[in-house]
């Protein structure tokens, strides 16, 4: 579809200018004042124009646990977690389409989705996360979560002795397994792409690193893990290497322009030297480290050291939610607290950037989004300036940046296909996916875990919280 969206205000350098912009199959054609109509004219007046923004880490089938888990660490809250998982196919769908919706109506165009695999269906799951995003029509970057050690091996041992169930599926067979997925899947061009995506150090060999690594080099793939979320991953990694997570994934050749690696709270100076020399992304999902006491990650200091930063939401049961607005502001004005130079602060416009062309860069997809630019793919959202969450009017991307804006999203491109218009997502029904999800669940709110008993005692040592 070929359109022409009129009068509307987009950035300019310390600005705001008022342009026409037109789209050409898929394609933004051109930017400027008074252009002939192209295709379907679209009235921008009193509107903002900006590219769509990335929702770089979330796990979209914890949308099923939002709102019950208890203030719990990240160790023990993965094993409340996993005792109460869906492992059913249908749940996969809906929660994928729901994390899609919440996306798109926050500003999001592209969500890398973290996908938690079925046991025995890890294959279908995947398929059944690319159907539902194939039909809501956002882009989608798809990192099928693989390990290949148990959870217990994520705690540090301390002084302790510790014997770990082995993994249930060999690593080589989680190889395999993630090979076939990239050949089945990785459509980059229908707007589905395929990432490989270890958990994180604290659940990995170092083969299966590797055996990643080999992958993403054969089939040209972006790679994505968790990096150093809690401080127990940071006392783990010194057990397991003798040094630093960012120096051994260095030192096996993880880190590059094209990895991108969700929280990254807890490194030393040396190893923020390390991301920006290899190019590395950081994934910031503050809402969940706060949920989760893990930490504030230091983003003015990767920001300083050159190194790129963009947002995430994470997981709907770590965060609760998947409004990536929110995720924008919170981790834009967090770090106004761990640093007295306010010189140094996130600017409203930095942040839209950050959530923007930094999602871009971490996917290797800065040459064809991430900003509104002649030639770039057309990933848009119009926003209504005449909502009263924006208004008076001040500043638009002070108020979208910094207000509580809601109902605001007016439409949404992906690729130049409109799939929001007049606030509302048009591929799917979202009434009955609303009816879905709640048929789909009960009220809930005495959920007890055992493995969470099963281990706390030996965490709480080895924090020394005893």
């Amino acid at each position: 579809m070929n359109f022409t969206i009129q009068n509307v205000l987009i950035a300019a350098v310390d600005d705001y200018a008022t342009v026409d912009v037109q789209v050409v199959d898929g394609a933004i054609a051109a930017i400027a004042p008074s252009l002939e109509v192209v295709g379907t004219p679209i009235n921008g007046k009193n509107k903002l124009l900006l590219p769509g923004f990335f929702n770089a880490h979330t796990h979209s089938s914890e949308m099923w646990q939002r709102g019950v888990i208890p203030p719990l660490p990240l160790e023990l809250w993965l094993a409340h977690l996993y005792d109460f998982a869906p492992l059913d196919i249908e749940k996969v769908y809906l929660s994928a389409l729901g994390t899609a919706v919440e996306t798109l109506l926050s500003g999001g165009t592209s969500v890398v989705d973290h996908l938690v695999l079925i046991p025995g269906q890890e294959l279908e799951t995947i398929a059944t996360a690319v159907r539902a995003y194939k039909e809501v029509g956002i882009r989608a970057f798809v990192s099928p979560l693989i390990q290949d050690e148990s959870l217990t091996a994520g705690i540090p041992s301390g002084e302790s002795e510790q014997n770990h169930e082995p993994y249930f599926r060999p690593t080589q067979a989680t190889l395999e397994l993630m090979e076939e997925a990239v050949r089945q899947f990785h459509r980059p061009d229908e707007g589905i792409s395929i990432l490989v995506a270890p958990t994180g150090i604290q659940l990995c060999s170092d083969a299966l690193f590797e055996g990643c690594i080999e992958l993403s080099n054969q089939y040209n793939l972006c790679r994505h893990s968790h990096l150093l979320e809690t401080k127990a991953q940071e006392k783990l990694a010194q057990e397991k290497y003798g040094c630093t997570a960012v120096e051994h994934l260095k030192r096996i050749g993880y880190l590059s322009d094209r990895t991108s690696l969700a929280h990254c709270v807890h490194l030393s100076d040396t190893d923020i030297t390390i991301l920006a020399e290899t190019k590395s992304t950081v994934v910031h999902n503050p809402l969940s480290n706060l949920r989760l006491g893990s930490g504030i990650a230091p983003i003015l200091k990767y920001r300083q050291a050159g190194v790129n930063v963009t947002f995430g939401c994470d997981g709907a049961s770590s965060n609760d939610s998947q409004d990536l607005l929110e995720a924008i502001k919170i981790g834009s004005l967090l770090h106004n607290v761990t640093d007295l130079d306010y010189q140094q602060w996130i600017t409203c416009r930095q942040a839209v950037e950050m959530a923007s062309l930094g999602g871009a860069k971490g996917l290797n997809m800065a040459d064809k989004l991430g900003s509104l630019t002649v030639g770039k793919e057309a990933d848009l959202v119009l926003y209504d300036l005449t909502k009263l969450s924006l208004l008076p009017r001040t500043d638009p991307i002070g108020l979208l940046v910094l207000g509580r804006p809601t109902n605001v999203v007016e439409s949404v491109w992906v690729n130049g296909k409109q799939i929001v218009a007049d606030g509302k997502v048009t591929t799917i029904d979202v009434d009955e996916l609303q009816q879905q999800l709640f048929n789909h669940s009960q009220w809930d709110t005495n959920r007890k875990s055992q493995s969470v008993r099963e281990i706390e005692t030996h965490y709480r040592a080895v924090m020394g919280l005893s």
